[in-house]
């Protein structure tokens, strides 16, 4: 995409890309529910919750999509994705990719542990979260008492039904409790994550709230609540259940309705950067560029040339003399080149008589 797109048209762009996930999501509860059939309107602000959401995030992607530095990614990412003859070699490097970034967090491992057990609990948790809520919500899922008996559920998916299971079996323990599971991670993972912004110094002078706490405080709220529906179905007869429902509805809702604006935006970037890993193996494979001044190779050529093209995008110009271009000198070179240009303006400045008598 380029720089020079008016505004407004990009704005038109992300409106009608953030318009269409609204859309999807809508024509998902209605196709999935059987045309509401199997919606519960008890959840309804749920699904307006998730559909705003939808939009919301749907906008804001295209947005950030839409960056010359980003489009240049992806656009590369994709071809290279499906190069004839390496499809199948760079989809493995991309799998292995997001073992190591999203299933493993390898990454922030080498930061710091407490915050590599904090993220790992905090994105399974609110993966198993949704995976089980949305399908709830919209109704593509639902379990009824079988009418041939009462100590029976039946799961229906899309309206059909896929098993039958006891009340009293594993499987259905392992169902109902699935939520519990989830939300225990989540808190686990807020509590780690707020002990270690409580006691690095580095954190804590760098952090701002409503970018760090907020988003911890929601889902730590949306479990707590979670968690509390459960104790009072099980262990308190139904006490302030209805009450309780509700606070955890408006937790939920807020938490939808903050994740397009907020930190939790790069779970949805996460997919998109896993493309990297494919784009940093085919370039260092590749052919290397070469320094203009010293002639050691310094990066991939793909690199460079991207570079140059996000650059022109962006009205940086860089270009030098003979075809050449500034990208094409390495960084140590570059470190040269100013300090003699540094050097050459000092010695002007410390002989201000020379130039007078000239």
């Amino acid at each position: 995409m380029s720089a020079d797109l008016p505004a407004s048209r990009e704005g038109r762009r992300a409106a009608f890309v953030g318009f269409s996930a609204a859309t999807l999501v809508v024509l998902g509860i209605y196709v999935g529910s059987r045309r509401f059939k199997d919606f519960d309107t008890a959840l309804v602000p749920y699904a307006g919750a998730a559909v705003f959401a939808a939009f919301a995030l749907g906008y804001r992607y295209a947005t950030w999509l839409g960056r010359p530095p980003t489009y240049r990614y992806f656009r590369q990412t994709l071809s290279l994705l499906f190069t004839p003859g390496k499809i199948l070699s760079r989809w493995a490097t991309l799998l292995r990719g997001a073992f190591r970034t999203v299933g493993s967090q390898r990454f922030v491992y080498r930061r710091s542990p407490v915050r590599w057990a904090s993220h790992l609990c905090l994105m399974w948790g609110c993966l198993l979260s949704f995976a089980i809520t949305f399908p709830l919500s919209f109704g593509w899922i639902r379990f009824e008492t079988a009418r041939d008996s009462q100590d029976v559920y039946e799961a229906f998916v899309f309206g059909v039904r896929v098993f039958r299971t006891s009340l009293d079996s594993p499987l259905a323990s392992l169902l109902f409790n699935a939520l519990v599971g989830s939300a225990g991670l989540v808190i686990v993972g807020v509590m780690l994550a707020l002990y270690r912004r409580g006691r690095d110094r580095g954190v804590l002078a760098l952090q701002d709230g409503a970018a760090d706490l907020v988003p911890l405080v929601l889902l730590f709220a949306v479990s707590a609540t979670g968690l509390l529906l459960t104790v009072s179905t099980q262990f308190m007869n139904g006490y302030k259940y209805d009450s309780l429902s509700q606070v955890h509805a408006v937790t939920v809702v807020l938490l939808l309705l903050y994740v397009p604006f907020g930190k939790l935006f790069h779970l949805v970037q996460r997919p998109t950067q896993l493309g990297i890993h494919v784009y940093r193996e085919v370039a260092a494979a590749g052919e290397q560029a070469t320094c203009v001044r010293c002639g050691s190779p310094f990066a991939s050529a793909m690199q460079i040339a991207d570079l140059k093209r996000v650059q022109a995008e962006v009205g940086i110009r860089y270009a030098l003399r003979a075809g050449r271009h500034y990208q094409d000198v390495c960084p140590p070179c570059r470190r040269k080149n100013l300090a003699l240009l540094q050097d050459g303006l000092w010695r002007d400045a410390r002989r201000p008589n020379a130039r007078e008598e000239a």
